[in-house]
């Protein structure tokens, strides 16, 4: 229920950079885990009501045709969704194994930046952590607006290579 880069922050606040990103990724990995495991649980009504009809349609062709690559770049991107993407890839035929491997590499940069800015708050570092902070903020608005646009050239991308 705590958006991840909440738990990054706080972990790094807390523990510092090192410790903060450990238990901030398995917090992260254990939440997204339960939704994918869920998903294949419950099926799709379940994670219709979870996500909206809307993004399920949405997410439902790209998810199926795009790949592993474009999976974890989903999940590299700060602000996307992740929690509805673990939903959605547990309808997938996905390995769980895969899943989980995709789903830590993919937060872990976003995870390590969070928990170093939390450090630096605790450590009165407010300069360097309101830098951090404003980058990732900068990162985030733009993921969440052009996110539509950077699927568009990510899919174009993934048909240019399958044609050549």
């Amino acid at each position: 229920p705590i958006p991840g880069e909440v738990n990054g922050f706080i972990g790094g606040y807390l523990y510092g950079p090192g410790l903060g990103t450990l238990y901030s990724t398995i917090g992260l990995t254990i939440g997204s885990w339960i939704a994918f495991l869920l998903a294949r649980w419950r099926g799709l009504p379940f994670v219709e009501k979870v996500v909206g009809a809307r993004m399920l349609r949405k997410y439902d062709y790209f998810m199926e045709h795009r790949g592993l690559l474009i999976t974890f770049i989903l999940f590299v991107i700060p602000g996307f969704p992740k929690d509805a993407l673990s939903y959605l890839i547990g309808l997938s035929h996905l390995k769980v194994s895969t899943f989980l491997v995709i789903c830590t590499a993919g937060r872990l940069l976003g995870t390590v930046m969070l928990s170093i800015s939390g450090s630096c708050a605790r450590n009165d570092q407010l300069s360097v952590t309101a830098a951090l902070l404003g980058i990732s903020a900068l990162i985030v608005l733009a993921a969440y607006y052009y996110h539509d646009d950077i699927l568009r050239v990510v899919s174009r991308k993934k048909e240019s290579q399958r044609e050549g």
